[in-house]
């Protein structure tokens, strides 16, 4: 019965198969298959990404992002980034390069794909104007197809109060159970994209199902929503648990990816409980002080004790480490913190990703975004100097507050009862 409604998203007490009519209308009296219910529902005007504003049980708002991709373009930029050069390189228009989509599709590994599937996703998880769904996708390039990326919020707000941090605005309003996490992809599923990808294999089909009851696959899952997954971590490792059960979603555990900016106590404990799932370091700065500066936590987790923890992560995983950061002008833009980074991370399995800050609207924010071609030095500087893989992100989104940094939870009020925009969403963390 439980893996029944977790694959089919929407479904009656009566539609599962072989329980009894009595024993549904018991249920039905006195029990809610869902907790969870979407408010709010916008979707892109490529329609390739639908962002859902979703209600806790105890009132709490949070958001969940669903992303399309073509597996072609996936493919073709994953190829481009093994030759030395980012996606995003020209704008997107990596996807036209090589002879043809086979070619490319056989150049990428899954291990590639997730990572492409989790950086990209914070440049598309954009929207041009709020409207209803539509509910359809555009058709994948001749020999791909479509895939979905699910974000998923932990937390309602987040406690590590980064300074350049939508999120940290609104400190922790409280904890996500395992249940709403898992529940964030059941949403996701019926009100993903129709022909965004195709069913679940082998599942049962709903009785009397819509056109947006039938569910869709969801391929990778990142946890880069609102909050801090290791501040919350009995509910995010119960929950990755069930998403890559084979009696539920049997998502791989490499699938899914974790955005932390450096837990070390949870890191050990994850790299034990849950090895082989991959892991997003929120770093932003290349020495202590500077990173004690932008991200308090810090003063709790030096840099070098993150870094062993996330070394040790790595060695049990048997994979590559992301490195997310955030390009802040004047900050930690420059030649000399380029050069810094790439000393600390010269010699590991990482792949960089640099992220420019966006504005956001939030209190005591008073950062700007990097200057014109900064982004590219650094990027060239981690390259050519220390061999590194980095990619810049070319952020969209920003009239509704869907770029990074700008999930906004748009119904909130402020917190003295004002009408206002509330952000929700860490800009730190990397939204596949």
């Amino acid at each position: 019965m439980r893996r029944y409604l977790l694959l089919h998203p929407g479904c009656a007490w009566t539609d599962i198969p072989e329980l009894p009519r009595a024993a549904a209308a018991v249920l039905a009296a006195g029990f809610a298959a869902h907790t969870i219910r979407v408010t709010e529902t916008l979707v892109s005007g490529d329609g390739e990404t639908t962002k859902l504003l979703v209600q806790l049980q105890d009132g709490l708002r949070v958001e969940s992002v669903v992303m399309s991709y073509d597996t072609t373009e996936a493919a073709s930029s994953v190829r481009s980034l093994a030759k030395g050069r980012g996606a995003s390189e020209e704008d997107g228009d990596a996807s036209k390069e090589g002879s043809g989509a086979s070619e490319a599709t056989s150049c990428a590994s899954d291990e590639d794909e997730t990572y492409w599937d989790a950086s990209e996703a914070q440049g598309r998880a954009a929207t041009t104007h709020a409207r209803p769904p539509a509910h359809s996708s555009p058709p994948p390039k001749a020999g791909g197809h479509r895939r979905l990326t699910l974000c998923v919020s932990s937390q309602a707000g987040c406690s590590m109060k980064c300074t350049f941090c939508a999120t940290g605005t609104l400190g922790l309003l409280g904890h996500l159970t395992a249940g709403e996490i898992v529940e964030q992809a059941v949403l996701a599923r019926r009100l993903a994209p129709a022909g965004a990808a195709g069913p679940e294999p082998r599942a049962p089909a709903v009785r009397n199902a819509s056109p947006l009851e039938r569910p869709v696959s969801i391929r990778n899952v990142v946890f880069m929503g609102m909050g801090e997954p290791l501040d919350n971590y009995e509910a995010v490792r119960g929950a990755i648990r069930t998403l890559t059960s084979s009696e539920t979603f049997a998502l791989r555990r490499r699938a899914v990816t974790l955005s932390t900016v450096g837990v070390v106590p949870r890191l050990r404990q994850l790299a034990q409980d849950l090895p082989g799932v991959s892991l997003a370091l929120s770093l932003h700065a290349p020495e202590q002080a500077l990173r004690a500066r932008l991200v308090p936590s810090a003063r709790a987790f030096p840099l070098p004790r993150i870094l062993e923890a996330v070394d040790a992560y790595a060695a049990a995983s048997r994979q590559r480490v992301f490195v997310e950061y955030v390009l802040l002008g004047g900050v930690n833009d420059g030649e000399e913190q380029a050069r810094q980074l790439g000393e600390l991370l010269r010699g590991r399995d990482v792949v960089v990703n640099l992220i420019p800050w966006n504005p956001v609207l939030g209190k005591g924010m008073e950062w700007e975004a990097p200057r014109e071609g900064a982004a590219r030095s650094f990027q060239r500087t981690l390259r050519e100097a220390y061999g590194l893989r980095a990619t810049v992100r070319q952020e969209k989104g920003q009239d509704v507050a869907a770029a990074c940094g700008q999930l906004s939870l748009e119904s909130r009020r402020g917190f003295d009862g004002a009408p206002g925009v509330v952000l929700g969403r860490d800009v730190e963390d990397l939204a596949l």
